[in-house]
């Protein structure tokens, strides 16, 4: 089984429900996207969010898809940024008691928080502060915290820093790692179009796009063409198609399509990505095909939108993990 290392911004979750788009068109939030927000704005939302009943989880779209590596079985590691404060003892905590190896830096900036706004229908809006997240450097990337890893997992929203995140590819490479790349959202892709493009294809191995990333970096709206194009660029993509299923290809090789299942009561789209992203690689470390790939993403992925926020109970993770048992073993 291949050993994972994820590399992301460590944010807390805060999460409320909202009946309307007052709140994300009041700080200019990209709905159905992330934008990050400055301190004072993130102090105006922390309040106004005190009235809607928030919830909290650590998150972060690199820590959770590790956190559900973890409750799966494997026992990846993790590099992030926290501050010294209650918000970062709840990161580390949390992780530690998922069985994540954590190397986590720790600083005296606030740990950073990211305000998810779900709608009635569970579609998910981030307003994201990034804190402490926001100053991890290339300097603090060092070839000890690859030891004892194959894969490499890194976020989109890492891009606030090119030079970072093409540090963390380059010594990923240079030992040997596989790299693998959540786009992470369509206006980050949009922003930062040539930085993705050179990226992908000078390093990564390993490309996660749902359908409006794939179309902001391939320029395409069909989901077929935006994935061929991907494809082309590195070695595996993966397009995540929502109600629809998601699709796989190798460069080179066959389109494979894996539908989903139909799911009545969508509470919360929150870390759905995520949550496939870690199925997909779970199997994939274990060397499985594309189709059981796709197929163990979109289990996991189905789960987590049935409730709200980035955890699910032990019952469900029984289940998983006894579903994940069994296409591995076929």
């Amino acid at each position: 089984m291949l050993r994972i290392l994820g590399i992301g911004n460590a944010l807390v979750d805060v999460s409320v429900f909202i009946h309307d788009d007052s709140i994300l068109e009041k700080h200019h939030l990209h709905k159905g996207g992330m934008t990050l927000i400055d301190e004072e704005t993130e102090t105006v939302i922390e309040q106004e969010m005190q009235a809607l009943h928030p919830q909290m989880s650590t998150g972060g779209s690199t820590g959770n898809a590790m956190t559900a590596l973890a409750c799966l079985g494997a026992k990846p590691t993790y590099v992030g940024r926290i501050g010294n404060d209650e918000l970062g003892r709840f990161f580390m905590e949390e992780g530690t008691r998922q069985g994540i190896n954590e190397k986590l830096i720790t600083c005296d900036e606030h740990t950073g928080v990211a305000n998810t706004f779900i709608s009635s229908y569970g579609e998910r809006s981030f307003g994201t502060h990034l804190g402490a997240a926001m100053g991890l450097k290339a300097e603090d990337i060092t070839e000890d915290m690859f030891e004892n890893c194959d894969l490499v997992h890194i976020e989109g929203y890492l891009v606030q820093n090119h030079e970072l995140m093409e540090k963390i590819c380059k010594t990923a490479k240079r030992l040997g790692l596989i790299v693998s790349l959540d786009l992470g959202s369509w206006n980050i892709v949009r922003e930062n179009l040539d930085f993705f493009h050179h990226i992908i294809r000078n390093y990564v191995n390993l490309v996660f796009a749902n359908r409006e990333e794939a179309t902001a970096l391939s320029g395409l709206e069909d989901a077929a063409q935006s994935l061929n194009y991907i494809a082309c660029l590195t070695d595996t993509a993966i397009v995540k198609m929502g109600k629809l299923g998601a699709s796989a290809m190798h460069n080179g090789g066959e389109r494979v399509v894996v539908p989903a299942n139909k799911i009545e009561n969508v509470i919360d789209t929150t870390a759905a990505g995520d949550y496939f992203a870690a199925g997909f690689l779970y199997a994939f470390s274990n060397a499985a095909e594309l189709r059981t790939c796709l197929d163990l993403g979109i289990t996991l992925s189905e789960s987590i939108i049935q409730v709200v926020g980035t955890r699910l109970s032990d019952e469900a993770w029984d289940a998983n993990r006894s579903y994940a048992r069994k296409i591995l073993e076929n």
